[in-house]
């Protein structure tokens, strides 16, 4: 199938093809974060989001150099490091390791590079030194500040009118810019804080010329593809475009990425809310598939609202996909027979062997993860039913062909993350999670459910019944269908 990956480009508002600077690789740079705090929800959805285009676009067939930076110097830094009586190169370090340990709990792959900012103060100085030969930045007090004025596409990333926003600015006390809208590129150092030597005194670097130093150094004066969440697009993304295309006279990035924000319950997250939410929090009750499933379940550039019930939504629809996993993974080979006539219709083979094609096609589409989903649990309504129908002595092309297929379900789910487990270990144990706070173990419910199963059968409907009961006032609720019994926990 030729590759026709369309992405939403910030910059233009529109879709638009992806087509590389240098045929067949993509060159990525994502905002990481400040390392100050333990990691919150909408670090999980960034790290997801960018993870999943990178293994998309790797299993397309395209090389992908991904880099992702450290903010390991900011006011914030200094100021919790304060608190906590380190010093910030310690803070940002510890939180740096923490940033890890969540990452490598939600299974995020590791960016190709992921550069600190304080080992690139170089790079930061002679882009700055540049940018002040060119006038368009200029020392004032031991700072240096970047000319808004010297860029006239001010605004274009963001849909600002730069004259609206200086109406808007207003001009601090002592203040030591020529103009309200002008910027920090350089901060001399205060008493206390670290400091590095630089042509305009001791003093560290402002936040956005980082990430133009260090995506310059790794991947060029432009490259294909920046992202982040949509908050940095302004100010911090507009900056970028500002120093970058200042100082090097050329476009900085030909497409821009941003995901959604997330929300607590339709709220903003918010520590003084009560509603702030860090990733270990919701790992602390949830399995990472089922984060990672939630998070997907909505297109990365719209608003994803995080609750109780969304997440039992995407508990349940994981589960779906792995109870049809483990279901054919049971289905033995030795059983079957080439004698048996195939029961596979010509649709029930073209829609199947349409999978990945059609995967592709929501892919595509600006990576529309959401409408993936969906082709994968049409894919398992197809696979459950065929399955349901399967003889005693099934046709050996059959079961061949349900295999197959969840060989290649769980391989394209394995971009989003999910159907990585052994799919009945999995099952089994979600269910010693979910039973552990009902006064009950999955051996006894079984038990149960076999005495019920015998009791139907000598037509006991009255200890059928009993144990149908008894069973949900532990809020074990039994299904019966043409699997045979089932159960599953009640939430509400």
């Amino acid at each position: 199938m030729k590759m026709n990956i369309r992405i939403h480009n910030t910059l233009s508002g529109k879709k638009e093809l992806l087509q590389p600077i240098e045929e067949g690789h993509v060159k990525l740079y994502v905002c990481g974060i400040t390392s100050y705090d333990y990691c919150h929800i909408g670090h999980a959805r960034s790290s997801l989001a960018f993870d999943m285009v990178v293994r998309y676009l790797r299993y397309r067939g395209l090389k992908v150099t991904f880099v992702r930076n450290f903010t390991d110097i900011d006011d914030k830094i200094i100021a919790r490091a304060n608190e906590q009586g380190t010093s910030a190169e310690e803070l940002a370090n510890r939180f740096i390791e923490e940033f890890y340990t969540d990452m490598d709990a939600l299974g995020v792959d590791r960016p190709d590079i992921e550069p600190k900012a304080t080992e690139h103060i170089p790079e930061m100085i002679a882009l700055i030194e540049e940018l002040v030969r060119q006038d368009k930045a200029y020392p004032s007090g031991g700072d240096v500040y970047y000319v808004v004025d010297s860029f006239p596409e001010y605004g274009k990333l963001s849909g600002r009118n730069i004259e609206d926003m200086k109406a808007g600015a207003r001009i601090a006390v002592n203040e030591q810019k020529r103009h309200p809208m002008d910027f920090v590129l350089w901060k001399s150092s205060k008493p206390g804080e670290p400091k590095w030597d630089s042509p305009w005194g001791p003093g560290r670097p402002g936040w956005h010329i980082e990430c133009s130093a260090m995506s310059k150094k790794y991947l060029g004066e432009t490259f294909d593809i920046h992202g982040g969440g949509q908050d940095l697009i302004f100010p911090h993304h507009e900056n970028e475009i500002a120093q970058s295309e200042g100082a090097n006279g050329k476009k900085f990035v030909n497409m821009w990425i941003h995901h959604g924000f997330v929300t607590i319950r339709d709220e903003k997250m918010s520590k003084s809310l009560g509603n702030f939410l860090t990733i270990r929090d919701i790992l602390n009750n949830y399995h990472p598939e089922i984060l990672r499933f939630f998070i997907f379940s909505t297109h990365y550039r719209n608003p994803l609202d995080f609750s109780e019930s969304a997440m039992q939504d995407a508990t349940s629809g994981l589960e779906r996909l792995y109870e049809c996993v483990a279901a054919i993974d049971e289905l033995n080979e030795q059983d079957t027979t080439d004698h048996s006539p195939s029961i596979l219709t010509d649709k029930d083979g073209a829609k199947l062997g349409q999978l990945e094609s059609r995967f592709q096609q929501a892919m595509d589409n600006d990576f529309n993860t959401a409408q993936a989903q969906g082709v994968f649990f049409d894919t398992v309504k197809t696979l459950n039913r065929i399955r349901r129908q399967l003889g005693v002595s099934p046709s050996s092309s059959d079961i061949a062909t349900l295999k197959k297929s969840v060989a290649t379900l769980r391989n394209l789910a394995g971009i989003m993350g999910l159907l990585t487990e052994d799919a009945k270990t999995f099952l089994a144990k979600r269910k010693q999670e979910m039973v552990a706070a009902c006064d009950i173990d999955v051996e006894t419910i079984e038990s149960l459910i076999n005495e019920r199963i015998q009791c139907r059968k000598e037509k006991n409907w009255a200890r059928s019944d009993e144990i149908r009961d008894e069973l949900l006032a532990k809020n074990i609720e039994l299904k019966d269908g043409p699997d045979g019994t089932t159960w599953v926990v009640r939430t509400t």
